[in-house]
This record gives C-alpha cells, structure tokens and sequence, in this order.
C-alpha cells in the first residue's frame, strides 16, 4: 500500500498559487497606475479652454475620460467557486489594465499631453512679486542659441527626439509662414518676469503686458525662441509655464496664439495659447522677454512696433 503525503501540495497546485500570487502582484501593480491616472485625468477640470483645444479635447469629454467602468464578474457565493471566479476576475481585470497600458503606450500625442499638462495645479515656489522700475534691475536669466536649424523639418525632428510634446496649435504655428528661423547662429539673453512684476494686480490684458514691458525696456521674442527654449531647457522645474513673449501667430483658422514652453509633471512640453490682445493674463504668470541689448534686438524691437 502506497503512502500518499498529503502535506505537500501537488505540483499542479502549486504552479495555481505562484501564477495566481504573480497575476495579483501584476493587477496591484496596474490598478495603483489606474487610481494615478483617474487623479491626474480629474484634474484636466481645472485647464482653460484654450488648452483643452490644444490638447485636442472638450470640457465635454472630460467625465467620459475619467468615468472608466470598472470590470465586475458574476457573484458567486459558493466555495468550491470562490477560487474560480478569484482567478477569473483578476485575469480580467488584469488583460483589460494591460490594454490600457499597452493603449497609451501607443497613445497620440494628445494623450501625451494630457498627462503632461494636469500637474499644472501644483507650481513651483513663487518668487518675489515686486514690481520692476526698468529692464535693468532683471538679471539675465538664461541664454540660448538660435539659427542652429535651416528649416522647420529638422527642428520638429529635434523636439521629437528628446520625447518633447507639441499641442495641436503649436504644432500648427510651427507650420505657418509667419514662424521664420533666423539664418545665422546667435546668442540670445533672456529674462523672466512675472505679469505682477510688470506692476498688474490679478491679470492683466496681453496687450497692456506687452506694452508695459517696451516701456520698461524689454523686447519681444522671436518665434524661434520657443522651440529653441524647449529644447535647451532640459531642466526646466515641475509644474512650470513659461509664455514666450512674443508677436502672435495666426492659426489656419485665424486664431491668434503664442508659444508656451512647460513642464507638467510628465515631460517636456511646447503648447499653444491665446494670443488675443483682450486675453486675460493671471498676476502669476511668468513671461519670457529678450534683452534688448542681444545680437537680436533690432529684430524683436520691430515687433514691438
């Protein structure tokens, strides 16, 4: 008579336990990813409009992007079907989060920068807020090189290698005639003012931030400067917006937008934003202005003009 021992589990069962503790690990795993994604996603409430367009979205579409449906199997209240439906559950669950992950692995650029643009709630640490008396009393924040690209082609390819982001608009802008390269190699001072350091309480008109920007010795940008920025500001802090101060670009449907270089917790984003003289800007908001005394003065003083 055989001796059977019936404290070591079978083979069988226990390849069950370590695919089934394997397959729990997996959906733990992709449904803290699902819960992060939901928060971030809740988020987009807070974008303008503007940027939902850029993004290629609505206001509309924002609760059918984070009302996902959760997967629920039958109920089964016997024991000898608990296990089965254990099992059967968590694969579900874990072929469906596998899906989503291997979806926006494959995402579009909007995906991207959907992500990209909801940690906009949390900004860096404000500066000082006084206001400046003259471009002078502005250090030189950062200086960047432009003229390093012959056409748009190579730039865009650029941008794409480092895994930069590009919203719809201002992907749209770098396509449009009036966005020109400068044809020779120059170094171009920047600075960073805040629309509260120009002198503006709660926000202020483009037009009147521009304007008081010449009267205190400030010069608008190219429009190279934006991707230029993008793709030299590899450091650029979580959860900043830097407008570029710069004439506006048309759309093909007329729009006027200028170029915001950020960072939204996710990359490395270029968008697009409202360019309209009437646009209300926050108090908070940080633009980017070109020394006047730089190799493109001339050039972005006749913007201002």
């Amino acid at each position: 008579m055989s001796i059977i021992d019936r404290s070591a589990p079978t083979p069988w069962i226990a390849s069950i336990f370590l695919q089934t503790y394997s397959i729990f690990l997996q959906v733990q795993s992709a449904l803290q990813k699902r819960r992060a994604r939901q928060r971030v996603l809740a988020s987009l409430c807070v974008l303008s409009d503007r940027e939902l367009v850029d993004i290629g979205a609505t206001r509309a579409e924002i609760d059918h992007v984070v009302s996902r449906q959760s997967i629920q199997g039958p109920c089964r209240s016997t024991p000898r079907h608990f296990g089965d439906a254990l099992v059967i559950l968590l694969l579900a669950n874990l072929f469906s989060l596998i899906y989503v992950d291997r979806t926006e692995a494959q995402c579009s650029a909007q995906d991207v920068l959907r992500r990209q643009l909801v940690v906009k709630v949390d900004p860096p640490a404000p500066r000082s807020e006084i206001p400046i008396s003259s471009a002078a009393d502005v250090s030189v924040w950062k200086t960047i090189r432009i003229g390093t690209f012959t056409d748009t082609s190579s730039l865009r390819r650029a941008m794409s290698a480092i895994g930069c982001g590009v919203g719809n608009s201002a992907d749209e802008i770098l396509a449009r005639p009036a966005f020109t390269l400068s044809r020779k190699n120059a170094d171009v001072e920047l600075v960073t003012v805040s629309v509260a350091e120009l002198g503006f309480q709660g926000e202020a008109s483009l037009r009147a931030i521009y304007l008081r920007a010449q009267e205190l010795g400030f010069a608008l940008a190219p429009p190279e400067i934006a991707p230029q920025l993008r793709l030299q500001y590899l450091d650029q802090p979580i959860g900043e917006f830097l407008i570029i101060g710069m004439e506006p670009i048309a759309t093909w449907a007329g729009e006027a937008v200028v170029l915001t270089v950020a960072n939204g917790g996710a990359g490395l984003i270029l968008i697009g934003q409202d360019g309209r003289e009437d646009a209300h800007i926050s108090a908070v908001s940080r633009f980017v202005f070109v020394r006047p005394d730089t190799s493109v003065a001339p050039e972005a003083e006749a913007m201002l003009r």
